[in-house]
């Protein structure tokens, strides 16, 4: 029997690589027909995450791409340069039969090497919005897979040519094996009392974080609080009813699990993570100033379906995301609606429709 060789590549962000996790783990489960190996910078998150679920692992060097005009941009040309050399290097000697792509800039040199060798792509966009990395990349791939029919309908104007399936977002296996009760047994948590998980992305959410301490001790009166800071802002809590770190790992599904409520950014793998679940949740969006405005676009999109409650804007303050706690928490009938929306949004089958798909283009 022929084992196939299929390389993933993304990084940045977590949520470039867990989804792309969740589509490996699938393919694993037939050890004898799919080898996989992961393509990554050398200076991402994406090698501490990969190698944690036991998967071959290589760096090339990863050029940034800016839509504005900045003099890194021809410094990180010669990045992309190299990447793409590496990348031409470490296909052939994986002896590449499809790679796929999760997103972000260090994706751009193996997919072009791809092209350049004749090796089948696909490509998945978690985001409402593609970013330019998908945008270049989807020039190359004889499949796009979306995590929204909106986001085919408009792609299909502008590359008409490819393949284009809706398969929504892959979520990782493990997420589905969360127990509530071990969730609260792990910090010895009392039943009666309900727990808000804050969530700021393996970097955290300093406007979140913020918030967050200004209204800690109204919080840790009536619910039990556990916080993701991100390793930037991370500080050991020593108060009662309130739990810190800078990332969760392991126990992170049984976490998720027990929580009642979800207080996060916009980014597509956390939407999707606690939307398969359905928590509900309260979204607070990276704006444009500090992004490319994906996340405002993924949290309108949730709110347009009932499917979270969304803050943002200049003049939010810790006082109105208090209330907005206070009012979801207190009302079992919009948590219930939140919870049905989330569910019919977010379908818990993507990992297995996209492996799928890789199964039959190879």
């Amino acid at each position: 029997m022929k084992q196939h060789n299929v390389v993933f590549t993304g990084g940045g962000t977590g949520g470039h690589v867990f989804p792309g996790i969740a589509i490996a783990e699938k393919l694993l489960t037939e050890k004898e027909k799919y080898k996989i190996a992961w393509i990554g910078s050398n200076s991402g998150m994406e090698r501490e995450i990969v190698k944690r679920f036991n998967i071959s692992f290589y760096s090339i060097p990863a050029g940034k791409l800016r839509r504005y005009f900045s003099i890194y941009n021809f410094l990180d040309l010669f990045k992309i340069i190299t990447g793409i050399i590496f990348s031409l290097i470490l296909l052939k000697k994986l002896k590449t039969d499809l790679i796929f792509s999760k997103g972000g800039f260090v994706t751009v040199p193996p997919v072009f090497a791809a092209k350049l060798l004749g090796i089948k792509v696909i490509s998945h966009e978690s985001d409402l919005d593609p970013g330019l990395a998908t945008k270049i990349n989807g020039r190359f791939s004889r499949k796009m897979l979306f995590a929204y029919k909106e986001t085919k309908e408009n792609w299909n104007k502008t590359f008409p040519r490819q393949e284009l399936i809706v398969s929504g977002n892959p979520v990782r296996k493990e997420i589905f094996k969360g127990s509530s009760i071990r969730g609260k047994t792990l910090y010895n948590i009392p039943e009666s009392k309900k727990i808000i998980l804050i969530l700021g992305g393996s970097q955290g959410a300093r406007q979140i974080n913020s918030f967050i301490e200004d209204i800690l001790d109204e919080l840790t009166k009536t619910y039990f609080v556990i916080h993701q800071m991100g390793k930037p802002d991370y500080k050991e809590s020593r108060r009662e009813n309130y739990i810190t770190a800078s990332l969760f790992t392991d126990n992170f599904p049984d976490i998720l699990a027990a929580s009642n409520l979800v207080i996060s950014r916009a980014g597509a793998g956390t939407l999707w993570e606690s939307g398969v679940l359905g928590k509900p949740s309260i979204l607070i969006p990276l704006g444009s100033g500090s992004s490319r405005g994906d996340q405002v676009r993924n949290a309108d999109f949730f709110e347009k379906n009932g499917a979270a409650i969304v803050l943002k804007g200049k003049n939010l303050n810790p006082d109105e995301l208090l209330s907005e706690i206070n009012r979801l928490l207190s009302a079992k009938k919009v948590r219930n609606e939140l919870e049905k929306n989330v569910k019919l949004l977010c379908n818990a089958n993507s990992a297995e429709i996209i492996s799928n798909i890789i199964k039959q283009d190879i």
